[in-house]
């Protein structure tokens, strides 16, 4: 399976290239949207700022909006963030409108970026989480989460605030958190995803 990682100038390239090289697919390091074309699967991959990250994916938007139709895409943390409508980061930029919502601040009386490993409480049945309990752990990396609706939440996690922490329609899904970087739950994640993208 060719798993397409997006290089859009932000994000944690070589860990999840590790990641899907490790669990068996062929993991293709892209910006080209003909090579995009050639892979069963896509992944946005996510460490920086919202503006910078849509800028950057402006070039080859409409090819990865028109390739979700046939294949299965996955957004990490940062990745997941520009799936939504919109995001208040450094002003309030447009996202890809993948996933209806936005992405707002973390707030509470809580240190902020959100950082370490933390659990997952499963509120919706997704193939993504196969063979992965309820309350596992995850590591994350985060200032900001994506408000949406319920129907479109696979996990949510707590920290200040109750927020989802997984999101799914259709082939389109996203993690605030880092498979790559969490362990044998994340593998499980990154394999899940990968078998998504054989069938």
């Amino acid at each position: 399976m060719r798993i397409g990682i997006v290089d859009y100038g932000v994000g944690n390239l070589k860990s999840i290239s590790h990641a899907v090289e490790k669990k068996g697919g062929k993991a293709v390091i892209t910006s080209s949207p003909d090579e995009l074309r050639r892979c069963d699967g896509i992944i946005l991959p996510g460490v920086g700022a919202f503006r910078c990250a849509i800028e950057n994916i402006a070039p080859i938007k409409s090819e990865i909006l028109e390739l979700v139709s046939d294949r299965p895409l996955l957004g990490i943390c940062l990745g997941m963030q520009i799936l939504a409508s919109e995001s208040e980061e450094g002003g309030l930029h447009r996202g890809l409108d993948l996933i209806p919502g936005k992405v707002t601040r973390l707030t509470g009386d809580i240190k902020i970026p959100h950082m370490g490993w933390n659990s997952l409480r499963i509120t919706r049945y997704s193939e993504l989480f196969d063979g992965i309990e309820d309350g596992s752990y995850v590591y994350f990396v985060h200032s900001y989460f994506m408000r949406t609706d319920e129907r479109f939440v696979s996990t949510k996690t707590e920290y200040g605030v109750e927020f989802p922490s997984s999101v799914v329609r259709d082939s389109v899904m996203g993690t605030q958190f880092h498979p790559e970087k969490s362990g044998d739950t994340g593998l499980r994640i990154i394999e899940n995803f990968i078998d998504m993208c054989r069938r």
